[in-house]
């Protein structure tokens, strides 16, 4: 009877289960895919830990005391002085209050009362004792939201440089904006891209270097570039990126192409083209996107090139997924790697960044089931999360600049790139998000490919990785911590920029500067403080930098392959830039 029992009950089991993710999915697509309870628990974390301690209260008490008498003498040393130094300066990364109108009173004044008082809310959400550290950040961060939303730069009448345009156009900026607001609404609406994007074709405008498609499985197309040097380096570059992204960031403009410059450079450059996910591909998990990805695009190029060894790159997620095989690959006594470059790649993931506030067990419940009632994760949703954690360049200052100033911005490659999403199958960012982000998996030396561990340690190719300055999605200090993982030689280097902007970074780019730093194989670690330190800086592109270092373990110039290898059944299919980069 109890078996029969059980198997009465099983039904209701899978219903229940529906149910359940039914309702979370709804919920998500109301939030756009943020957890409510996360920031209630964070909240009421924060509140009760602060409501217990009195002295963190007086303290806070004597901040705000403190703050309007740093206030007052600044106003009263204004009266005196029009020079007079301001009670507080603001970040250096905050431009609001950089126009010189916001000097004059009141204005100046309302600006000051502004920056004092996001000082102290730092301090308010910061510091409570008991407080977990990730509510602290999610509260921290959560408030910085909400003055953000409030800053004075937002409203005509706190505003003096937008009273002033709207001076100075007769209200006609204001008329414009309402037209770029509509126009944009519309686009929106519609699924069209952003004003000027049609400017940049795929095939036509970016993405035009030549090649073809040599290659092609269910998840992914390979592009083999035609050489533009009499000779070449015996070992091929494959690039592997990240599939949150379409490819061609790495080949956009002729003059700002990575593909361009290292077949330039005398390289056979291979590149991988990512499919664009759908419903039906729900089930590609990771280690789908390795077996389909790196793996068979290093069985095309050995069997195409000839070559034994081949230089491997990944960027952001691709140099994760190109870390994680090159583990599996080491272990397994697969040599056919001359050396791992990983472009803002993560390895580690105990300090994500701000990127890990929508990381927990709460976050990726509610991530979970939004993926699972559609069987991906849209584009739309991804850059969402990025606008949020930089609101201040990404958010209110475009809707201040477009929509009341009537300023908009011109559309460039990069921007046009970033508007073309892609698509993360369910089972592979659920499975990316809680055994990487959320357990670490890999560091931990518990991530498993084909049923047994792979360790980062058994990696032993030179290692080239580079991290941004301004990385809001792989912070430069994650990155860098490839150094702790494995005991092969690692030239890191740290060039200005952001995730994107950094990495496209071609020769001859204005105000272009890195740092760089070689450790031995087995050598001493250093953490990243001592390591800025004894860094050298070095102006202009790094491009140059990782050129010289493929040189270093590249044999000598020979004749370039042929384009695929029709008497292996690698025939030439299309020409570059192929049919997945299309896929929208």
């Amino acid at each position: 009877m109890s078996s029969d029992m059980q198997q009465a009950t099983d039904p209701l089991d899978g219903v229940a289960e529906t149910l359940d993710r039914a309702a979370a999915a709804a919920v998500a697509s109301v939030t756009r895919g943020l957890s409510p309870i996360t920031f209630f628990l964070a909240a009421t974390d924060w509140a009760v830990h602060l409501g217990r301690a009195p002295g963190k209260q007086m303290q806070l008490g004597a901040k705000v005391a403190r703050k309007y008498m740093r206030l007052g003498d600044y106003m009263a040393r204004y009266a005196q002085d029009p020079d007079a130094q301001p009670a507080i300066e603001p970040l250096p990364q905050d431009r609001r209050f950089s126009d010189p109108a916001w000097k004059q009173p009141p204005y100046n004044f309302i600006a000051q009362s502004f920056l004092l008082n996001q000082q102290w809310w730092h301090a308010a959400t910061t510091g409570v004792g008991g407080v977990s550290r990730h509510h602290e950040e999610i509260m921290e961060f959560t408030t910085r939201q909400m003055l953000d939303l409030f800053a004075p730069t937002n409203f005509l009448a706190t505003n003096p440089v937008l009273q002033r345009k709207i001076g100075e156009t007769g209200g006609k900026c204001l008329v414009d904006g309402f037209n770029h607001l509509v126009d944009d609404m519309q686009r929106q609406f519609r699924g069209q891209p952003p004003v000027g994007a049609e400017q940049f074709q795929v095939g036509e405008t970016v993405a035009t270097a030549k090649g073809k498609v040599v290659w092609r499985n269910r998840l992914m197309e390979l592009i083999q570039y035609a050489p533009t040097t009499d000779k070449v380096r015996p070992e091929p570059v494959l690039i592997v990126p990240a599939w949150i992204m379409k490819y061609y960031i790495l080949d956009l403009s002729p003059e700002n192409s990575l593909v361009r410059w290292l077949t330039g450079e005398g390289y056979t450059v291979f590149m991988i083209s990512w499919h664009n996910p759908d419903s039906r591909d729900r089930d590609l998990d990771l280690d789908s996107y390795r077996r389909l990805g790196p793996l068979a695009a290093l069985d095309a190029i050995t069997a195409i090139t000839g070559a034994g060894k081949v230089h491997a790159a990944g960027y952001c997620l691709g140099g994760t997924l190109l870390a994680i095989a090159a583990a599996a690959m080491a272990r397994d006594g697969d040599e056919r790697l001359a050396s791992v470059t990983l472009l803002a790649a993560q390895t580690e993931f105990s300090e994500p960044g701000e990127l890990g506030l929508f990381i927990d067990e709460a976050q990726l419940h509610m991530l979970d089931n939004m993926m699972w009632s559609k069987g991906y994760l849209d584009s739309h949703q991804m850059g969402g999360a990025f606008q949020i954690l930089r609101s201040n360049d990404l958010l209110w200052s475009h809707m201040l600049e477009t929509y009341l100033m009537g300023e908009r911005e011109p559309m460039s490659d990069l921007m046009a790139w970033n508007a073309d999403g892609t698509r993360m199958p369910y089972a592979m960012h659920s499975e990316y998000l809680n055994r990487l982000f959320l357990n670490d998996d890999l560091a931990e030396g518990k991530f498993k490919v084909d049923g047994r561990t792979v360790d980062l340690a058994a990696v032993r190719s030179p290692v080239f990785a580079v991290g941004t300055e301004r990385d809001h999605v792989a912070p430069w200090t994650s990155v860098h911590k490839i150094h702790l993982l494995t005991g092969a030689e690692i030239r890191f280097v740290l060039t200005s920029g952001g995730h994107n902007a950094g990495i496209v970074s071609e020769p001859g780019h204005r105000n272009r500067r890195y740092r760089v730093l070689t450790r031995e194989m087995d050598g001493q670690s250093l953490d990243p403080t001592e390591w800025l330190e004894r860094a050298e800086k070095k102006e202009g592109s790094w491009w140059i930098e990782w050129g010289r270092w493929l040189d270093e373990r590249s044999g000598k110039p020979v004749p370039p392959p042929q384009l695929g290898a029709p008497d292996k059944g690698l025939p030439p299919l299309a020409d570059a830039p192929g049919r997945y980069v299309l896929e929208k």
